[in-house]
């Protein structure tokens, strides 16, 4: 199954001379940007997208390194760049003031962009955020840990995206997502090679973004306005036990459980989290 034609995409310049790919998938309504987990692209929200577009003008990014955008050779991974290119996408399609879904990596991204510019979201939905700090996470998996590790032994090379759907799809995380997910993710997560196809974002910049996790994000919620939903999944892994304390911190906070779902519930169930989403959204406006 190969790479279709889906919604209209753009260029960015964002900080350090990256260059930041969104995806238009129009749309009526007020804006929501959505911002993608480490390792994967703008595009796997595309059932998501697809079904709030209705209600919604809905835009998606490929941060740096990742998906169709840039990462020029030396440029830090730090979390700071992933906010700085969600804001050159805010800013530069005129989105102030929006609406922003993420996760995992990216709702951290929108949490620190709303910290270094105020006010340009309105509302979040977000995802199991990375947040952290001291009491958050332990020192011991505050570098990336073993997330780290398996990204540098990732499998980049397939034959064909229908032999990496096969294989993503018999195994641990994947087995368990949707499958217009899972493709979504396939299609756009690889281009051509002269072996088949290969990953867009390396094991190694992957690796390097989850080495890259800690930030000042904990520090400052207690400072932000933006009406938040914090989700979490039923897994008890580290993210999901983030997730309340993040909602805690936030003085417009509140905290939502799925407790059938794990940290990947986005590509599990398009379809629920497409509707949680609409409805926790539709209430700020």
């Amino acid at each position: 199954m190969n790479e279709h034609v889906g919604p209209a995409t753009s260029i960015h310049g964002s900080s350090d001379g990256v260059l930041i790919t969104s995806h238009d998938y129009g749309g009526r309504g007020p804006t929501i940007i959505f911002c993608h987990a480490t390792g994967f692209h703008g595009r796997y929200w595309d059932p998501i997208c697809k079904q709030l577009c209705n209600d919604f003008h809905c835009v998606s990014l490929d941060f740096r390194g990742h998906g169709n955008s840039s990462l020029p050779l030396g440029t830090s991974l730090s979390w700071v760049g992933m906010a700085e290119d969600l804001l050159s996408v805010v800013a530069q399609l005129d989105l102030d003031p929006a609406l922003a879904v993420g996760h995992s990596m990216g709702a951290s991204s929108i949490l620190l962009a709303e910290q270094i510019r105020p006010t340009t979201f309105k509302a979040a939905w977000l995802f199991e955020p990375i947040v952290i700090s001291p009491t958050t996470f332990t020192e011991k998996n505050s570098k990336g840990g073993t997330l780290a590790a398996s990204a540098r032994k990732r499998k980049e090379i397939f034959t064909s995206r229908e032999e990496a759907y096969e294989r993503y799809a018999s195994r641990p995380p994947f087995s368990a997502v949707d499958s217009d997910a899972l493709w979504a993710y396939v299609n756009y997560g690889f281009s051509d090679h002269e072996e088949g196809v290969i990953l867009k974002c390396r094991g190694e910049i992957e690796a390097q973004v989850f080495e890259s996790s800690v930030t000042n994000i904990y520090d400052n919620l207690a400072t932000m306005e933006t009406l938040v939903t914090v989700a979490a999944g039923g897994d008890k892994e580290g993210p999901a036990q983030i997730a309340p304390i993040v909602a805690n911190e936030l003085p417009n906070g509140q905290f939502r459980l799925f407790a059938q779902y794990t940290h990947f519930a986005p590509m599990e169930d398009p379809n629920f989290i497409a509707a949680e989403i609409r409805n926790e959204l539709m209430r700020t406006l």
